[in-house]
């Protein structure tokens, strides 16, 4: 009897604890609840009172765009398509003109093309506006609304009009669609006596694996030293970011750090490599199109002293995106954490593209060490956050990557640009090896055919 007691005691003390806790719930959600029902009272209105009858599947995707887009430019809802193309460009392969593309003043702009890929060989480039696709405006637009736009099946063309920067007219291109097959390291080869090169392009799936055999054929044939390029890299993904660091420093050194809110989100990635290489002097190089992962192993090796940086400023996306797939096919692809270089350095701020603007800004040849007169500066006037390499050497968190060595791009001019831009040396070459079966890569091209 008392056994029995004790147990209708228990749970009843467990019905008002349940009932207090679900009361302060909906009296700290009820803003949310009420919101709910008026999206509902909306919704409701639209499907009986607006002009043209509209299905509610798309009057539901609109809503979770809409509700999305302000957030930042990279949360994304994703309807069944657009996880299928996520999906496929992650893996390495998908049909598409081949553009790595940001949003910038609420345009869409080219973070960087992909080497080999149409857009690349008709001369596109880091920091141009897609204005127009097919005709219509592109202001608004998130990213995947404009990645759908350009992806479609192979041997199709899709026409976009582009606004470079300095001049006066917008460009248009007609570019053929074709299935992009990435590799994250398209080439690696000995550049100079002792001196490797690898070209690392993306960190898709398997991007550690590519850089350890590139690593191991160079050691192979001779090299001593690296140079690590990972200048129009847009990133990809995390663990693969680490794979690349930790080949260059001993196992148990702290790469990257994460922070969010999320369960599970402050994790901190150590290195883990079981035969790093350690004795190569190495150089990393950067450029403005350089983001994400490429800014983690930049920042890593930089902030750790085990490679010199030089370049440009990179783009400043220091955001994690998780996806979280959906019933009925769709995804949520959503900020949930900042990451952190070994220093502690952010180089994504909540004023993130305000802050590369304003370290852009300061020019090309500004000096950043220890005889540096000031900080740098930004828009608000708060100065940059300063953070001490493993050597105590300054670097700066915010707006990029920063390189140790500034190098701006060789620019071409008048006749020289319009060549290049139109994919003229390139057409010429494809022509040209075609009628010359027998020519093989590394033949030294004579005076006739350079002329």
């Amino acid at each position: 009897m008392i056994r029995r007691r004790f147990a209708i005691a228990a749970f009843l003390v467990a019905l008002f604890v349940l009932g207090w806790w679900v009361g302060r719930g909906r009296a700290t959600g009820r803003d949310l609840y009420s919101n709910v029902d008026q999206f509902i009272e909306v919704l409701q209105r639209v499907r009986s009172s607006y002009v043209d009858q509209v299905e509610s599947d798309s009057l539901m995707k609109g809503a979770l765009e809409g509700l999305t887009r302000g957030l930042d430019p990279y949360s994304q809802y994703l309807d069944r398509r657009s996880y299928e193309d996520l999906q496929a460009t992650t893996h390495g392969e998908y049909g598409g003109v081949g553009l790595v593309v940001g949003i910038r003043d609420e345009l869409p702009v080219v973070i960087s093309p992909i080497e080999g890929g149409p857009a690349w060989t008709l001369g596109l480039q880091t920091g141009d506006l897609i204005v127009r696709v097919e005709g219509a405006n592109t202001m608004g637009l998130g990213l995947e609304a404009v990645a759908q736009r350009l992806r479609g099946e192979p041997g199709t063309h899709v026409q976009i009009s582009v606004r470079r920067e300095g001049e006066s007219d917008d460009r248009e291109f007609a570019i053929e669609r074709r299935v992009i097959t990435t590799r994250s390291v398209p080439y690696a080869f000995i550049a100079a006596p002792r001196i490797g090169y690898v070209r690392l392009s993306d960190f898709s799936e398997d991007a550690g694996g590519e850089v350890r055999l590139a690593l191991d054929r160079l050691h192979r044939e001779g090299a001593t030293r690296l140079v690590l390029d990972l200048r129009g890299n847009p990133g990809g993904l995390l663990d693969q970011a680490v794979d690349v660091a930790e080949q260059f420093v001993k196992a148990g050194t702290p790469l990257v750090s994460t922070h969010g809110r999320m369960k599970g989100s402050d994790t901190t990635h150590p290195a883990t490599g079981q035969r790093p290489e350690l004795a190569w002097p190495m150089v990393v190089l950067i450029d403005r199109g350089s983001a994400s992962a490429s800014e983690i192993v930049a920042g890593a090796l930089q902030d750790l002293d085990r490679a010199l940086v030089i370049g440009e400023t990179s783009f400043g996306k220091g955001l994690v995106q998780s996806v979280f797939p959906l019933r009925g096919g769709g995804a949520l692809k959503l900020t949930t954490a900042r990451y952190y270089t070994p220093s502690g350095r952010s180089i994504n701020s909540a004023a993130s593209e305000r802050l590369l603007d304003s370290l852009l800004a300061l020019g090309d040849d500004a000096v950043f060490g220890d005889d540096a007169p000031a900080r740098p500066v930004v828009a608000d006037s708060t100065p940059a956050e300063m953070f001490r390499t493993a050597s105590g050497r300054p670097v700066y968190g915010g707006g990029g990557i920063r390189p140790d060595v500034t190098v701006t791009a060789d620019t071409l001019r008048g006749l020289a640009r319009r060549v290049e831009s139109r994919g003229l040396a390139f057409r010429f070459a494809n022509v040209w090896v075609t009628r010359h079966p027998e020519w093989k890569f590394g033949h030294p091209l004579d005076d006739e055919v350079r002329a």
